[in-house]
């Protein structure tokens, strides 16, 4: 599903401002419980677009570039400090209320986090059963002893009611390597369990094809190629397709199902279709081209046309996933240590060379993302609203200088030898990690760019 460019910009301006206030907040709550004044607190860099000054003397600032904050507070190393005012001076703390402060940051990412999966837990996750409609011939799948038809049951004894949750299950169990063990419910009715072989599937992990490298295909309905409804302003919308409309023929075949019309269509990006419908007391010639559209494939053919679904399929194969406040506590806090180890092993795996650096995403990314979860629905963004901020979390916990990782290396080994490290090693340090802060930011909006022109 795609979202317009203003919702996407809405979309992202509100992941990144709640995101920032949350991380920020956890500095400045901290600081100011452990004695230490603060003097601004800011959400953004550059020109202040609104300043506030607070009866506690803290300056409080929202700015206009929306790609970070800070929360600046009283340090005899940026300045003269009168006497009188030492007491809350950040250098003057004890090393431990210095870390308490640098960990508070990213903590209430993790809060927020689990915050959000608690809420998205609460009001429901929709799916898709996981049955299996093909196992593709000679892979790892078929090997192992999977048969079309079966329902996963659990991986790694790890209940996936849903196509997601195994999805996330083998992505996990595909870091470690070697086999896992899924549990199935064939069609007789009996569980059995299988080991699939994931030693071979490092590439898939970073490209998204698990699944279709393992060669599980999740089953598909032979829906009639009826449709249902249209997403306004589409090729189909805007080459006069209408919702009811039966797809007889495409360039004089005719079309027998939704499946075989949605490939030919995505095959064919900027292409005109002659097609002929069924209008119930007509039959209607129209010319469809379908716009074309950036994937992991390259550019696909997309009208904007949804196929009309029976209500007792949708009853038949949909599954909600729903729990109570304590169950859905425990299950967020579970998802959230699950994707904080999720991002460092894929920080490791492109450190070590073993995952491309085409990964990291930048605010164009983010934002397509940040749109398509906010027009599917409540419980999708905040499910991203949670990825991100583990992300965010994860990244400033990273030992780079400049980072709050950089700061919490610095006073730990403060702590351990006695005394704080150099002005001159942190001099050298901050140059050193606004360099690679400079170098991945950079990175991250070329593979924006890249994605976005399809090179």
């Amino acid at each position: 599903m795609t979202s317009s460019p203003f919702i996407s910009l809405v979309a992202l301006i509100v992941t990144l401002g709640l995101l920032i206030t949350v991380h920020e907040f956890g500095h400045f709550w901290v600081a100011r419980r452990l004695g230490v004044r603060v003097l601004r607190f800011s959400i953004g860099f550059g020109k202040p677009l609104f300043r506030k000054t607070g009866a506690d003397g803290t300056e409080y600032v929202v700015a206009a570039i929306p790609l970070g904050g800070y929360v600046r507070m009283l340090d005899e190393g940026e300045g003269n400090v009168p006497a009188h005012e030492l007491d809350g001076a950040f250098n003057r703390k004890s090393v431990w209320t210095r870390i308490a402060v640098v960990l508070a940051g990213p903590f209430a990412n993790f809060l927020f986090a689990i915050a959000a999966y608690v809420l998205m837990f609460m009001l429901g996750v929709s799916g898709t059963k996981p049955v299996v409609g093909e196992v593709v011939a000679g892979s790892v799948a078929e090997r192992a002893g999977f048969r079309a038809g079966e329902t996963l049951v659990s991986v790694d004894r790890e209940a996936t009611p849903t196509w997601s949750e195994v999805g996330m299950a083998l992505l996990e169990a595909g870091f470690d390597g070697g086999s896992v063990a899924v549990s199935v419910r064939d069609v007789d009715a009996r569980q059995i369990e299988r080991l699939l072989d994931l030693s071979h599937v490092g590439e898939s992990l970073e490209q998204g094809t698990l699944l279709e490298d393992i060669g599980l295909r999740p089953w598909r309905p032979q829906l009639p190629p009826i449709v249902d409804r249209l997403v306004p302003e589409g090729a189909a919308a805007r080459d006069g397709l209408l919702p009811g409309d039966r797809i007889l023929t495409v360039h004089g075949e005719p079309v027998s199902d939704w499946q075989t019309w949605a490939e030919y269509v995505r095959k064919r990006p900027e292409q005109p279709i002659p097609v002929q419908v069924d209008r119930g007391d007509r039959v209607v010639e129209l010319v469809l081209t379908p716009d074309a559209v950036e994937s992991s494939e390259g550019l696909i053919g997309r009208i904007g046309a949804y196929g009309r679904v029976p209500e007792d399929l949708v009853e038949q194969m949909a599954v909600t996933v729903r729990y109570g406040p304590i169950d859905a506590t425990i299950a967020a806090v579970e998802r959230t240590w699950d994707m904080s180890v999720f991002t460092l092993q894929m920080l490791g795996r492109m450190l070590i060379g073993k995952a491309s650096l085409e990964n990291l995403s930048g605010p164009i990314t983010i934002a397509q993302f940040a749109g398509q979860t906010a027009t599917i629905g409540a419980t999708a963004f905040l499910a991203f609203l949670g990825l991100v901020s583990i992300s965010l979390g994860v990244l400033n916990l990273l030992p780079v200088p400049i980072l709050d990782g950089g700061h919490l290396l610095y006073y730990l080994i403060e702590a351990l030898k006695g005394s704080p490290v150099s002005e001159t090693v942190q001099a050298a340090g901050q140059r050193v990690g606004l360099v690679i802060l400079v170098m991945l930011m950079g990175l991250a909006f070329y593979n924006d760019i890249s994605r976005l022109v399809g090179s």
